[in-house]
């Protein structure tokens, strides 16, 4: 057995044998950090006894068994509807988010729920047993079918899943877990790789479901090599809105089902709890008067529509060039929204400040907030207001010209379904018949109704 000293960018795991200021492939700087790995002869690998070798003999892809997805549901209704179901048999998922935004509380809530009729193991590397069993009790936890593990060696943890035999296998948290046969610091590249990658042949084979729990840097990416997120089957974020009251849990990747469903929870004092009406949690000023600047939209996050907000303020500048200031909205679609404005609606906005927010800080890139945009910003610089039962749902484009967004009908039925009395949509292909709907062409058309 030989040992060889390597530099290894914590960033990209791009190797090198010497140390760089520099990452040749990320371009990060200070990134390269010093490894000791081993090199194996030959025989030695051929050797080398594994846990479980995760291979298969080749055949035809006509040949190949079709296996019928069996998904598993947690019993927790945002986290179901993420996974599109519930979990996969031998499904491999990583939890990512920042220190203390629920990731640990949402995994014990999930082992509670899944123990009902499954062994779950909760290995934990932050936390000792008496830690998680304080949690649990405040959370309402019942621990009849848990069993808790507090390690970090990677050996050892395997050894107690072959003894405990779970059917759900919680590391909390992959940075903690080393590999003894690697002289580096657990949270590197060679030890997060090395582990994640044991966890990996030991699960797929038995079918075990494995939820990987993993730590963010500063600008939100996952701490540690972006390999983690390759070899895993689906990655997802947990993000904060709403002054850290609002948790939002993001799929990035989903190798069983879909990535652009979105679940919302909520911190509360037994755990997070779920926000099934996104729509109400959103809008919770008054829809009863009318408001000048204020224009409401349903926006789509997924396949669950949300009531949203659209707030904007036109007021005269004092500075030698207006401001344009958006908050939850992309800032250059903002501008290309307020120079149709100018061009095809005549509204001088060359001496005025424009701000635009949308309410209970969300943050939505949905263009169908564009004819909302647009109207609370003809509403405000023209001192008239909108009433609160007014929805405009469409994409506004460079022309001025309004085009239907993905799902309107789905959009117009929760607009309706939350007393809605007037739905402003653009010119349908096949016009969607409801009472309240009126349809406009483009932004001339639309500031006519802005009265």
């Amino acid at each position: 057995m030989k040992f060889k000293t390597v530099y290894t960018c914590q960033k990209c795991g791009f190797t090198s044998a010497k140390w760089l200021g520099q990452c040749p492939d990320c371009s990060a700087w200070n990134s390269m950090a010093e490894e000791v790995v081993q090199q194996e002869s030959k025989t030695a690998k051929a050797a080398r006894k594994s846990f479980t070798d995760f291979s298969s003999e080749m055949t035809t892809l006509k040949d190949a068994r079709v296996q019928d997805l069996k998904r598993l549901p947690t019993g927790i209704k945002e986290f179901d509807r993420l996974t599109c179901g519930g979990l996969v048999e031998g499904q491999l998922i990583l939890l990512a988010g920042a220190p203390g935004i629920g990731k640990s509380t949402l995994m014990l809530q999930l082992a509670g729920k899944l123990a009902e009729g499954k062994k779950v193991l909760y290995v934990s590397g932050e936390e000792s047993s008496s830690q998680i069993a304080g949690r649990a009790a405040r959370l309402k936890v019942k621990g009849d079918n848990i069993t808790l593990l507090s390690e970090t060696n990677i050996e050892n943890i395997i050894k107690a899943v072959e003894e405990a035999k779970p059917q759900i296998l919680i590391i909390d948290s992959i940075q903690t877990v080393y590999h003894p046969e690697f002289s580096s610091s657990a949270g590197t590249i060679g030890q997060v790789r090395e582990s994640a990658a044991e966890i990996l042949r030991l699960a797929k084979p038995k079918g075990i479901i494995v939820f990987i729990l993993g730590h963010v840097t500063k600008d939100g990416a996952l701490a540690g090599p972006k390999v983690l997120e390759h070899m895993v089957d689906s990655v997802l974020y947990f993000d904060t809105e709403r002054d850290n009251v609002l948790r939002m849990l993001r799929a990035h990747k989903n190798r069983f089902g879909s990535t652009s469903e979105t679940a919302l929870f909520k911190m509360g004092p037994h755990g997070l709890e779920d926000v099934e009406d996104a729509s109400a949690y959103f809008s919770q000023t008054s829809r009863s008067k009318a408001m000048t600047g204020r224009a409401f939209s349903v926006a789509a996050e997924g396949s669950r529509p949300i009531l949203t907000e659209v707030q904007a303020l036109v007021s005269p500048t004092h500075y030698p060039f207006p401001r344009r200031i958006a908050t939850g909205i992309d800032l250059n679609r903002c501008q290309m929204l307020l120079a149709a404005l100018e061009k095809h609606v005549n509204i001088n906005l060359e001496t005025k400040d424009v701000y635009v927010s949308l309410a209970g800080g969300s943050k939505i890139s949905d263009p169908a907030l564009d004819m909302a945009v647009c109207a609370a910003v003809i509403s405000s610089a023209r001192d008239k207001a909108l009433p609160g039962n007014f929805v405009f749902i469409g994409e506004v484009g460079i022309l001025g010209q309004a085009a239907p967004a993905y799902m309107t009908e789905r959009r117009v039925e929760e607009a309706l379904r939350l007393g809605m009395k007037k739905i402003f949509v653009p010119v349908m292909r096949e016009p969607i018949r409801a009472e309240g709907v009126v349809e406009v062409e483009d932004l001339y058309s639309l500031s006519l109704q802005i009265k």
